[in-house]
């Protein structure tokens, strides 16, 4: 492993929820959390630091994001989920991590195992993720080698960066179907 230390987990919460149909973030999962903070409990479990991006208008206590958690601020949230990570990334790029764990605000369902295994393969040249019953999962986690890159990311997400980094990727075999559930509508959460 290369000598930075660790992963930063960087939780994508910005989005509308416009499948969904209300805002999913404080959706209540069947244990009465919300479903944000779920899974913001869970990227603090399994990463030293954690960071949200939210839009500019969000009230981060309201949505129950804990104390701890970095909150960055996207003001082009609703042009797509590229201008979100490049905003998370921009806010994190002078800290000292080997790479990036992007996380989406709606998959609180992943194992902790799962998460630590990630980590544990990170490097900055890499970008590893979870690969279940043959379907690419999340979270992505992106070495630091690609953040620059990243910052410049408009529209659909790191799409951009996967293909042209095809060389650097590492896919790991989980047992863990909650690398690919996301609760894009309110019976998911049950």
């Amino acid at each position: 492993m290369h000598a930075l230390p660790q992963v930063i987990a960087l939780v994508l919460a910005a989005g509308r929820s416009r499948r969904f149909g209300s805002d999913k973030r404080a959706a209540r999962l069947p244990d009465g959390l919300p479903l944000l903070a779920a899974t913001l409990a869970l990227a603090q479990r399994n990463f030293p630091e954690v960071a949200v991006v939210l839009r500019s208008d969000d009230e981060a206590e309201a949505l129950g994001v804990p104390s701890g958690v970095r909150v960055i601020r996207c003001a082009d949230a609703d042009l797509g989920m590229g201008h979100s990570l490049a905003a998370g990334v921009a806010a994190l790029v002078e800290e000292r991590f080997r790479a990036i764990a992007v996380m989406l605000g709606d998959m609180p369902w992943i194992a902790d195992a799962s998460l630590r295994h990630l980590a544990e393969s990170a490097d900055v040249d890499r970008i590893v993720f979870p690969l279940h019953d043959g379907q690419r999962g999340h979270p992505v986690l992106f070495g630091r080698r690609y953040w620059q890159e990243m910052m410049t990311l408009t529209g659909q997400g790191a799409r951009r960066v996967l293909e042209d980094h095809e060389e650097a990727w590492l896919g790991l075999e989980v047992d863990d179907h909650g690398v690919l559930r996301d609760a894009d509508t309110p019976a998911a959460l049950a």
